[in-house]
């Protein structure tokens, strides 16, 4: 019986299974989708590696690593703007990084029903408000209060991050204003996973003793932990391709400083500004440039994530072992 069933077996597995016509054409039909997003993002990039040409053969690699920004004579360079753009993404997600994820605790283990509804209610309320009004509300409110701050900062701190004139419009402003438009992103996506956690992780730490801070810390955050770094990285690429509102409030001029009170650039502000100014073919493909550099940082931020990602996944398979 048992030679019988295993013949039986291996005939079963050399014939191929029996595909419908729906599963073909849902196969097929998803092929199709995933090739359709692969070749929208090929064309994306070869359309700005064409409409960059002109800029890289005149510039090649000195185009990202020169500082000059001249359209009168034609010399441009994305260094500052470069800068710009990582500084400021990385201290926004530095400040709204830790606010989300304690806002997610408290909103997926501590907040009473009552309060939980609403507060998440205006949390997606606030990435859903245009940036533009994000713009407009650092413009005539974020920005006097963050002028005064700035000035009592530099008055009682003596170092070379403060050391420069406090305008309010400035790298300080792009930061600020970046923190609050990827904090909801932080927070919902945290606070989606935390809830996700199986009650078996809290039960079993709650049964050996532990405290409700000691559960939440030691359990339900190392096992979420995948997907609190995959929101970060979102985050992370939101605040990269912000452009309105940090055009409005990071002063836009195209100079390393490493002054956070001094005004800046980012690559998406910049193209913003003068892509209607450009006259000349060198000049606009040298901001078709800018768009093909941002591109790239896009690209290698989300290699970045995955590799957290994974590594994250090994460390939680290497725990249960």
């Amino acid at each position: 019986m048992a030679a019988l069933s295993t013949r039986i077996t291996r005939r079963i597995l050399r014939c191929p299974p029996r595909i419908g016509i729906g599963d073909r054409i849902f196969r097929d039909w998803t092929w199709l989708m995933a090739g359709a997003l692969l070749g929208l993002v090929s064309l994306l990039f070869l359309e700005l590696v064409i409409g960059s040409l002109p800029a890289l053969q005149r510039y090649g690699w000195r185009f990202i690593a020169q500082s000059t920004w001249d359209p009168v004579t034609e010399t441009f360079g994305a260094l500052p703007a470069i800068y710009g753009t990582i500084v400021s993404s990385l201290l926004a997600l530095a400040i709204a990084g830790p606010i989300g994820l304690l806002s997610a605790i408290f909103l997926a283990e501590l907040a009473p029903d009552w309060l939980d509804a609403p507060l998440s209610f205006l949390i997606e309320l606030l990435a859903s408000i245009p940036s533009v009004i994000y713009g407009l509300w650092g413009l005539y409110v974020m920005v006097p209060v963050l002028r005064d701050l700035e000035r009592a900062i530099k008055g009682h701190v003596d170092l070379p991050l403060f050391s420069c004139t406090p305008l309010g419009i400035g790298m300080m402003a792009g930061v600020a204003i970046l923190a609050i438009m990827i904090l909801p992103y932080t927070t919902a996506i945290a606070r989606d996973v935390l809830r996700a956690v199986p009650n078996d992780q809290r039960e079993a730490m709650l049964a050996l003793g532990a405290t409700r801070w000691e559960t939440i810390w030691r359990a339900l955050v190392p096992y979420a932990r995948t997907g609190i770094i995959g929101g970060l990285m979102l985050a992370l690429g939101r605040a990269l391709g912000e452009t309105m509102a940090v055009t409005m409030l990071i002063g836009n001029r195209p100079e390393i400083s490493i002054c956070l009170f001094d005004p800046a650039y980012t690559l998406a502000s910049q193209i913003a500004n003068e892509f209607t100014e450009a006259t000349s073919d060198v000049y606009l493909a040298a901001l078709i440039e800018l768009g093909l550099i941002l591109f790239a940082i896009t690209l290698v931020m989300n290699a970045l994530a995955r590799l957290l990602v994974l590594r994250a996944n090994r460390g939680i398979i290497r725990g249960r072992r």
